[in-house]
């Protein structure tokens, strides 16, 4: 049984006129940012595991950082965003957000970025960019998650893509699909992690280190 929209939203906190002005400029300028049920979900699992620090991949115009540090008032994040116009305008939202303080961003690429940059450790990592490449996100960040700490991954379910056979799914996104799926399989069967698919959103993958 499919929960519809209606009752889903009975769930949806209200957000600052900060936040609402994020949604519209994300919808109006194809910028894509978490599903509100997603977001929701996330930071609720942040205020349970309670993170002292989180590095962000795929900053896009900074509204889920934002709503992590709102979440967790005692938290740093470290964002990364390859954009410059997004950098650009994440920073300028973050400054006027009330969390400014919590949260540094880094204008580059995540597969380039040096870690000596970054913060030694970090007890979570979100990671929601290029979703073809999280299998290398994955392997280049992961090293600086402790026993314990927890990677949270979006968009597994590809608004649907992720569920369909190869060949249905639009010649140009296969390869991403085909690598995301590649990506699951390898994860799941990882000796270093225990992972699990919470069908929230556009679906999040919460991958717990031993």
């Amino acid at each position: 049984m499919e929960l519809s929209d209606h009752y889903i939203a009975t769930f949806i906190h209200e957000r600052s006129e900060l936040l609402l002005e994020m949604e519209r400029y994300a919808e109006e300028h194809h910028v894509p940012i978490m599903q509100l049920a997603g977001i929701e979900a996330l930071a609720q699992l942040l205020r349970i595991q309670q993170p002292t620090s989180i590095l962000e991949i795929g900053t896009a115009i900074g509204y889920s950082a934002i709503r992590m540090a709102e979440a967790l008032p005692n938290t740093h994040i470290t964002t990364i965003e390859r954009d410059t116009a997004r950098v650009e305008k994440a920073r300028d939202f973050i400054a006027r957000s009330d969390v400014a303080a919590q949260i540094r961003v880094i204008e580059g690429d995540a597969l380039e970025v040096d870690n000596a940059d970054l913060l030694p450790q970090y007890d979570a990592i979100f990671i929601d960019a290029a979703k073809g490449q999280y299998q290398k996100f994955f392997e280049k960040y992961s090293p600086l998650v402790p026993s314990g700490g927890i990677l949270y991954i979006d968009n597994m379910y590809m608004h649907g893509l992720s569920d369909l056979d190869i060949k249905d799914v639009p010649r140009r996104k296969r390869t991403m699909i085909r690598n995301l799926k590649t990506f699951s399989d390898w994860i799941l069967s990882h000796e270093e992690y225990t992972s699990a698919f919470f069908p929230i959103g556009d679906g999040i993958l919460i991958c717990l280190k031993r």
